[in-house]
């Protein structure tokens, strides 16, 4: 059984891709330090996520089955402290969140110390619409602000973005059975800070001091700019319908927005309407309220959770349309790019397969050709033979060796 359990449950776009990464890639490190981050694979507590909360998601959640027992069985057998980490947990109900917390060994033994991490709302909101292009959607950033502003918070894109973005909202599920000391609240620094401090803040919250993990990373989640965005909601515009989620993620999200719409870094970020910076303002204030009349652990500072004033607004569902042609010519170029690549590769592995399969052919001819050998020289040796020999030739004018 864990002595202690680090449980991580979000919010997204707070660094949490990085972190799950790097904590992944250094398994035999972290046993060195009595630590277990329990993973086959790098989705392994995504999938468990989906398990627990039984939830849709392009059909992964049929890969998904049994993935939450697996992963909590894991950590029960680890002599130490464990941690788990996806940030879609933050939309776990309350009865999701207690089966979660008793199949860690809460109640039963083990230390569980709820780790959440948080940013400010004028970052969150257009990030959250954002991911929801980079997920195949086409609503406008219009749309989806009208959908997070309704109070009744019906429509899916409100239920969404409020619970795995309501921090208050997260903590009450997550944390009413829980101590406030075991509470920590990482905050995301301000734009402009160093870029490693926010690694720091995570290496205080899980107690990592002293690990000297290698913080080489190839999985990231990077934003995207106006145009780059304004181009992918079209591609899901036109493709959806053609493009089935399996081949949507390497070649949409990955390929065309991850690894080349990003790299795209002078254009006009995404940002808030300046109309909703008081609005905004005045949920982030009421949060830091809450939080800090809870007595929970805070890793950075909670004036971190007010966003700065919304800069320039560059309204993206207006775009500038030659920008978003440079963004479409840079995506065509990769996709042709990768295309030739993988004729390349089908050509080569096309060559090694003509290559076995003729030393198979050669393999296998060798005994028969010998063994039709020993039949004609049996059959010439006598007059029956002979005459059998001429039968066969004759109806076979073409081989005359057999």
């Amino acid at each position: 059984m864990s002595r202690r359990v680090l449980l991580h449950v979000g919010t997204p776009k707070t660094g949490t891709s990085y972190l799950q990464d790097v904590l992944f890639h250094n398994p035999e490190v972290l046993a060195e330090a009595g630590i277990r981050y329990p993973a086959e694979r790098f989705d392994a507590h995504f999938l468990a996520a989906l398990d627990l909360m039984r939830m849709p998601w392009g059909g992964l959640e049929t890969e998904a089955v049994g993935a939450w027992d697996a992963l909590a069985r894991a950590v029960r057998e680890h002599d130490g402290t464990a941690v788990v980490s996806h940030e879609i947990l933050a939309n776990a109900d309350r009865a999701q969140v207690r089966r979660a917390l008793a199949s860690l060994g809460h109640g039963d033994g083990t230390e569980v110390h709820l780790v959440v991490s948080v940013r400010d709302l004028v970052r969150q909101i257009p990030a959250e619409w954002q991911e929801n292009v980079k997920h195949r959607a086409t609503l406008s950033y219009a749309a989806f602000l009208e959908q997070v502003r309704d109070p009744e918070r019906t429509g899916r894109i409100g239920s969404w973005f409020w619970g795995v973005q309501e921090v208050p909202s997260i903590l009450d599920r997550w944390a009413a059975d829980l101590p406030p000391e075991q509470v920590h609240v990482v905050t995301v620094p301000p734009p402009g800070a160093d870029p490693g401090l926010l690694w720091q803040r995570f290496v205080t919250a899980f107690e990592l001091d002293g690990v000297e993990l290698d913080l080489t990373t190839d999985r990231s989640n990077p934003s995207l700019g106006v145009p780059e965005t304004a181009l992918v909601r079209r591609i899901n515009r036109a493709a959806n319908q053609h493009l089935p989620p399996a081949h949507y993620r390497p070649l949409v999200r990955e390929l065309v927005a991850h690894r080349t719409l990003s790299a795209r870094t002078d254009s006009p970020r995404l940002g808030l309407p300046p109309e909703l910076a008081d609005w905004v303002a005045d949920l982030e204030r009421s949060w830091i309220a809450e939080i800090r009349e809870r007595g929970y652990r805070v890793v950075g500072d909670l004036d971190d959770l007010v966003g700065d004033a919304p800069g320039e607004w560059t309204d993206p569902d207006c775009p500038d349309e030659a920008e978003v042609a440079e963004a479409a010519v840079d995506a065509l170029r990769a996709v042709l790019v990768e295309t030739a690549a993988v004729g390349e590769e089908r050509d080569r592995l096309r060559g090694e397969l003509e290559e076995t399969r003729a030393a198979l052919e050669a393999a296998y001819s060798r005994p028969v050709q010998r063994g039709k050998e020993k039949v004609v020289r049996t059959l010439e040796g006598s007059l029956p033979g002979q005459q059998v020999l001429r039968v066969y030739r004759s109806l076979k004018p073409g081989d005359s060796g057999a």
